[in-house]
């Protein structure tokens, strides 16, 4: 893998901003797309922008067979035994709720998560909470911020109905040994959530190796477009599962008294669908392959250690557990000593055109529960050099050594 000719395929890293490059270390974030993604997005709109599964006419057939062929690339892409098993969604968050409120959980059910939930699965448990009754648990992390297997399978007993976790943390990169937890699971009758969106565009993902019942991702996370969430799931789980939303598309018949649901994947995507951003996202899923997903594994690591072995030369700098960079993927959270980590972000910004994020990522109750304000995090991708990371550290040491806007 030559990060050097990647670069190539990705049109804003060809923008300056004062003369300068752009260094983009927000992937966990958002990837950047590559020309066959947009090329794929806008060919829909060139050659035919119609809808699919209503009309019969030329454009609408097309249309419905693009959709299929990128349902099969994404299946395939994660080892899903049939493509009837990937629904589409217009975001990882959407297809999580999906399930949380549509899997049935009763009151005195209980949800098994971690201490470092997104938002998107962390609220709707909490709202759950307030008007169902189940009672939400999480696995407290080890001292070093890795997972706590042993703590997880004590906690499990048969009042719990669903383990809902993340399965790489957006906030320290930490990856949970997801293969053991279903395993555990399903030896107590549990069923298992996953929150994907972090570990899809680095980890080596086979499902039905992992073992998940159901697993939720995000295109934009995986160089294909915004808008665009999958969910995976086992097909008689699938149609446990009640629909949020009703209409077009996923109803057999209906009368003035009922009406009759069609089978997944169809069932979840009622009213007209993102088709340019399926059919993106089933091209980004062929870019992807085509590079190699232990080529990514293997980039995106070095580019991690080499980071953090700048970084912890600064003695102003604090990175987030754990700090064995293999312990944490693509993604380098940290904070400089007397600054705000908005203030990081900014000057980074400034200074260098080094694009990072900072704040609390979307998981305020572990930043909380650790009296953290949030972090800076930088997070690396396939199109990100050594010479990049080099520039990095280098801004890094000048802003830790520097008197300017600090609190």
């Amino acid at each position: 893998m030559i990060p050097e000719r990647i670069r190539n395929d990705f049109p804003v890293l060809e923008r300056r901003f004062d003369g300068k490059p752009i260094i983009y270390f927000d992937s966990a974030c958002q990837t950047l797309r590559p020309k066959s993604v947009i090329d794929a997005i806008t060919r829909y709109y060139n050659e035919f922008p119609a809808c699919a599964g209503r009309s019969v006419h030329k454009l609408a057939t097309q249309v419905s067979l693009e959709i299929d062929t990128a349902r099969g690339r994404i299946a395939e892409f994660v080892n899903a035994k049939s493509a009837d098993q990937i629904c589409f969604f217009k975001n990882c968050t959407e297809a999580m709720n999906t399930v949380l409120f549509g899997i049935g959980l009763k009151k005195g059910d209980t949800v098994v998560a971690t201490d470092r939930e997104h938002n998107s699965m962390h609220v709707p448990l909490l709202m759950l909470k307030d008007t169902v009754g189940i009672e939400y648990d999480y696995v407290q992390s080890r001292k070093d911020e890795t997972f706590d297997l042993d703590r997880f399978t004590d906690m499990m007993n048969k009042k719990v109905r669903l383990v809902a976790m993340c399965h790489t943390s957006n906030v320290n990169g930490t990856t949970i040994p997801a293969k053991e937890i279903c395993d555990i699971a399903h030896e107590n009758g549990c069923i298992v959530l996953l929150d994907g969106a972090q570990y899809m565009p680095y980890g080596v993902a086979d499902l039905e190796k992992i073992g998940a019942d159901l697993y939720a991702f995000s295109s934009h996370k995986m160089c294909g477009p915004s808008g665009l969430g999958v969910l995976y799931g086992k097909t008689g789980i699938l149609e446990e599962i009640k629909p949020l939303i009703y209409g077009g598309h996923a109803i057999v018949r209906s009368d003035r008294d009922k009406a009759e649901l069609i089978s997944p994947p169809e069932r979840f995507e009622a009213g007209l669908q993102n088709y340019s951003g399926i059919i993106g996202a089933g091209a980004a899923t062929t870019y992807l392959s085509d590079i190699g997903r232990e080529n990514i594994v293997s980039h995106v690591s070095s580019l991690n250690k080499l980071a953090t072995d700048g970084l912890s030369e600064i003695k102003e700098v604090s990175i987030l557990e754990p700090v064995e960079p293999s312990e944490r993927g693509g993604i380098l959270s940290f904070n400089i000593d007397g600054y705000r980590a908005h203030d990081v972000a900014m000057i980074a910004d400034h200074r260098e055109n080094v694009m990072i994020r900072s704040g609390m990522h979307c998981v305020h109750s572990w930043f909380n529960d650790r009296g953290i304000e949030g972090s800076a995090r930088a997070s690396f991708y396939i199109y990100n050099t050594k010479e990049e990371v080099e520039v990095f550290i280098d801004m890094i040491r000048k802003i830790a050594s520097s008197n300017v806007t600090k609190q």
